[in-house]
């Protein structure tokens, strides 16, 4: 065999091995519906060269797939072997159709933002807070601070701790949804976090995976690229977000 050939075979067993699905179905089958997806989501905005791309087969789905996705010189391209997260118990709900304790996941394109960690270091680019008892996601409708994070006493009648005698928590990333701007009822508290080992299973509305991968994807985004993440079922993302 020559260099050159060796070379090549070597390459394609490369790209083979980096999109081959975590969980059973036939090698790189997620990652290529991951790039339709973004294909056909063509007006997404320039400065997003980071994105999480989350998806379902069905509505009620609570199991979903993730995949990472970077675009270099305008094409997308995905960064890591696809894998297994779960969503809200209920599934995706339709676009524009989340509602605050409707255990859906929302349906969309959403900035990630504020970062909870309850280590003080954190191998990370992306901003972060560490950790405090005193730290809260307001989830009360009728409060002022509805959907949005609380260090110190609040008056809301309900709200998420983000310090928990778990690690749930440990990593916990804001998705935006429902905060440019904020309507009251229309869901909170929608966070990528870690899956409870002890107890797996699906969500009040955020997405879940396990430590190992979350840390991966802490480590790969940069704020620079704008990371974001798009999320819903697979026929719906297919046929673009408005």
């Amino acid at each position: 065999m020559s260099s050159r050939i060796h070379q090549l075979f070597a390459t394609c067993l490369f790209v083979a091995v980096s999109i081959g699905s975590a969980f059973g179905t036939p090698s790189g089958k997620q990652a290529r519906k991951a790039i339709r997806i973004v294909t056909k989501n063509s007006a997404l905005p320039d400065n997003i060269q980071q994105l999480i791309v989350v998806f379902t087969a069905t509505p009620e789905s609570s199991t979903a797939v993730l995949v990472p996705l970077e675009k270099t010189q305008k094409e997308w391209k995905v960064v890591s072997a696809p894998w297994e997260v779960r969503i809200g118990r209920k599934g995706f709900a339709s676009p524009n159709a989340k509602r605050e304790g409707d255990n859906c996941s929302p349906t969309g394109l959403f900035g990630l933002g504020e970062l909870f960690c309850y280590e003080k270091v954190v191998n990370t680019k992306m901003p972060y807070l560490q950790t405090t008892p005193e730290d809260k996601w307001i989830d009360d409708p009728d409060s002022e601070d509805y959907n949005r994070h609380v260090r110190g006493a609040t008056t809301a009648k309900s709200h998420e701790n983000l310090k928990l005698r778990s690690d749930e928590y440990k990593y916990c990333m804001a998705i935006e949804y429902n905060m440019h701007p904020v309507v009251k009822g229309f869901g909170s508290a929608i966070f990528i976090h870690l899956l409870d080992e002890k107890s797996p299973g699906p969500t009040a509305g955020c997405i879940v995976m396990h430590e190992q991968e979350m840390e991966k994807l802490l480590k790969w985004m940069d704020p620079k690229f704008k990371p974001s993440i798009l999320m819903g079922t697979e026929k719906i993302l297919m046929s673009g977000i408005q």
